[in-house]
């Protein structure tokens, strides 16, 4: 696989998240979704440029909803797995569980 084509480690969970959420993933839900799941704290900047990337990459698309008054008169952008990007998802585990395969993974406490 050519340099610049695997997924970056927040870039998969953002995917994820995508994934996860269906419909209603806008990038407030996909923040608090890698945040409950994760207990990582990650900006809403950090998640909306790693959205950009991933749809400047053709791995999400996004559509804007109708602006609706309880958002100040401001529409919502949701996000949305496309082909390559469930390809990009699909590959990222495959490479990883291989990567896992037949290791034993010592026990932190065990060196103690």
């Amino acid at each position: 696989m050519p340099k610049g084509e695997s997924l970056g480690e927040f870039e998969h969970l953002v995917l994820l998240a995508v994934l996860r959420l269906g419909p209603d993933s806008y990038g407030m839900r996909v923040r608090r979704e890698i945040a409950e799941r994760t207990g990582r704290d990650v900006t809403i900047g950090a998640v909306y440029a790693t959205l950009d990337r991933l749809a400047a990459k053709g791995l999400v698309t996004s559509t804007l909803s109708d602006p609706t008054p309880e958002r100040g008169g401001r529409a919502k952008r949701s996000f949305r797995l496309t082909g390559a990007g469930s390809e990009a998802l699909n590959r990222a585990q495959h490479d990883l569980a291989s990567m896992v395969e037949g290791l034993v993974i010592p026990d932190p406490g065990a060196a103690r």
